[in-house]
């Protein structure tokens, strides 16, 4: 069980991490993220989850932070006004922040609404991420120390947004990244139905909170899934990866596509996208196959299938800079095979939600892709998440999906 902090009292015996030479312009130009390998020592003895002051090597106050001595972020930074510091008071205000930002973006949500409040450190907020789906509100704590702090941060939710429930979400691999173990479950009041249900630029969805992937929907490609149906009027679509089927909804609800092949590799997915067609009156034009996208893509190509629109959207191929490589062969693989499927003059959508690939890393792969599959590939638009899915310009891990529309010829 965590200890609850009070951060209300501070004492000018705060403990300081001092970092090595050369090391403090990111954390002066406000990165969030101190890695282990910056800091050169550390004054007192904090322990999991405690407040520190970072400090240059010549001894010049940078930041307010969090200390984790069991992440590679051993400080996650918050306040760069030392006249700030990290009180109980300070968390509620960055969390009226964030939910002000929704209120213009949303400003008559209602039970079937859906959005993101709070998106870690692009509102300041690192390791806290909040989705609300209706009356529900989902929480992921990726931070000890601010799991720590799960009394004021839920108090003030409460009191802000008066959620029906809040309902606690983890992230694969949290435990060894952070050292925090916390489980999926109800952290107060009513637990959310499964499903419950939401609307979505007139289409409707029934979703999982409690087990589906993230917080039950791919809330950030909101305005990307509306935007494809624009082109897809009397198309054959293939939506590789298609999880519930928000692409595929789309295309056909809004984009009066004649006909979509859906593919994922979990049948629980495929079975509420089924759902979720007949939910909106679509059942007879989608169908759905249970298969590697990899393998599945292979298959379509030595069977000669083409498609009029493709929709390609995995899953995060890279976790960590180490990862970079391999998940660049696995876009290339997948964009090569989706392109060599696509009739000429075919529309083509494709994205990477793996933060560790860069936009200039993405299109270089694309090139490739279209040129050892004989195809021009024509960007019509270059686009990223939906607007409740900020980047901090301090922060540009926060700028993770890249969502590329073109024309195949």
């Amino acid at each position: 069980m965590l200890t609850q902090k009070n951060d209300t009292l501070l004492t000018d015996s705060v403990p300081r991490v001092v970092l090595q030479p050369r090391k403090a312009l990111p954390f002066f130009s406000r990165h969030p993220w101190v890695f282990r390998g910056a800091v050169s020592r550390i004054t007192g003895d904090p322990a999991a989850g405690d407040i520190v002051r970072l400090h240059a090597h010549d001894g010049v106050f940078i930041a307010w932070g969090l200390f984790n001595p069991n992440s590679n972020i051993c400080v996650r930074l918050y306040s760069w006004d030392e006249s700030i510091p990290l009180t109980d008071e300070f968390w509620r205000t960055r969390i009226d922040e964030a939910i002000g930002l929704r209120k213009v973006l949303f400003p008559s949500p209602d039970s079937s609404s859906a959005c993101r409040l709070i998106f870690s450190e692009a509102d300041g907020l690192s390791g806290l991420t909040v989705d609300r789906y209706g009356d529900w509100l989902l929480v992921q704590l990726t931070s000890r120390a601010l799991a720590q702090r799960q009394e004021v941060l839920l108090t003030r939710l409460r009191e802000a947004l008066n959620p029906k429930g809040i309902w606690l979400r983890t992230e694969k691999g949290i435990r060894a990244a952070e050292g925090l173990e916390l489980a999926d479950g109800l952290l107060w009041g009513e637990a959310p139905p499964r499903p419950l249900f939401i609307e979505e630029h007139g289409v409707r969805y029934g979703i999982d909170v409690a087990e589906g992937q993230k917080t039950g929907f791919f809330l950030d490609q909101r305005d990307n899934r509306r935007r494809i149906a624009d082109f897809v009027k009397g198309h054959r679509v293939l939506d590789v990866c298609c999880y519930t089927g928000g692409f595929s909804l789309n295309c056909l609800v809004n984009g009066g596509a004649a006909e979509v092949v859906a593919v994922d590799a979990s049948e629980a997915a495929l079975t509420q996208a089924r759902a979720n067609a007949e939910l909106n009156g679509v059942g007879d034009c989608l169908q759905t196959v249970k298969q590697d996208a990899f393998k599945l893509l292979e298959e379509f190509e030595e069977r000669g299938e083409v498609f009029d629109t493709i929709i390609l959207d995995p899953p995060k191929l890279a976790r960590n800079r180490q990862g970079i490589e391999a998940a660049l062969r696995g876009y290339y693989s997948l964009n090569r095979f989706a392109m060599g499927l696509i009739r000429p003059g075919g529309f083509f959508v494709t994205c990477s939600c793996s933060g560790q690939v860069t936009h200039e890393m993405f299109a270089d792969m694309l090139g490739q892709a279209a040129l050892h599959a004989n195809r021009r590939l024509q960007l019509i638009e270059v686009r990223g998440a939906a607007a409740d899915h900020p980047a901090s310009i301090h922060c540009l891990e926060t700028d993770y999906l890249k969502c590329y529309l073109g024309r195949v010829l």
